[in-house]
């Protein structure tokens, strides 16, 4: 039996595995933001006339799935984190900004840095992920991506939790005091 339940796990772990394809991503990041510092987060959801744009419900679970990953509980209780998403159809010009690794900024970097704008011509079919600190009231955190061998299918809900895995992966902290709670082994995993 013992065996038997050791294949088991590792077959489900492989199979998981065959269906992510790895999205190239940009992010960029906002020198104010406290990224030790957030324990909470909810989604944000689009007010008056609904944007089909910033409602999926695939992304939201996915992103769900994830944050809940990292240790953050949901509220709607003044979150510390509002999370929101939008996809675009069409190409566009996007502004981005060079910037060190978040890691490296978070470990030694300056609040007071400067931003190096750069232009960027994001292909037809780009998922945009926000985290905003919602005290701050601003946005810290924003990660894009668009497929490589061509536009993002947002009605094809492996290629939409594709998309979402690859973005959140470039944000790698866990909620304040989550790992303290005993919880290593997911260190590792994402560190």
């Amino acid at each position: 039996m013992g065996k038997n339940y050791v294949y088991a796990i590792v077959l489900v772990v492989c199979t998981s595995c065959l269906g992510y394809k790895e999205m190239p991503v940009e992010y960029d990041y906002s020198y104010k933001g406290n990224f030790k510092k957030y324990k909470t987060f909810d989604i944000m959801k689009p007010v008056g006339t609904a944007d089909s744009s910033m409602i999926n419900a695939t992304i939201e679970r996915s992103i769900l799935s994830r944050m809940k990953f990292l240790g953050y509980k949901q509220t709607d209780n003044k979150p510390h984190l509002l999370v929101s998403f939008k996809m675009f159809e069409d190409s566009m010009r996007f502004n981005g900004y060079n910037q060190p690794e978040i890691e490296q900024w978070v470990a030694g970097g300056k609040e007071d840095a400067s931003y190096d704008q750069k232009k960027l011509q994001l292909k037809t079919g780009t998922l945009l992920i926000q985290l905003y600190d919602r005290k701050q009231n601003r946005s810290i955190w924003q990660g894009y991506s668009t497929d490589l061998y061509g536009a993002i299918d947002f009605h094809d809900h492996r290629t939409l939790r594709n998309a979402v895995i690859s973005i959140l992966d470039k944000y790698r902290f866990w909620a304040e005091g989550f790992i303290e709670k005993g919880n290593p082994e997911q260190a590792a995993m994402v560190n």
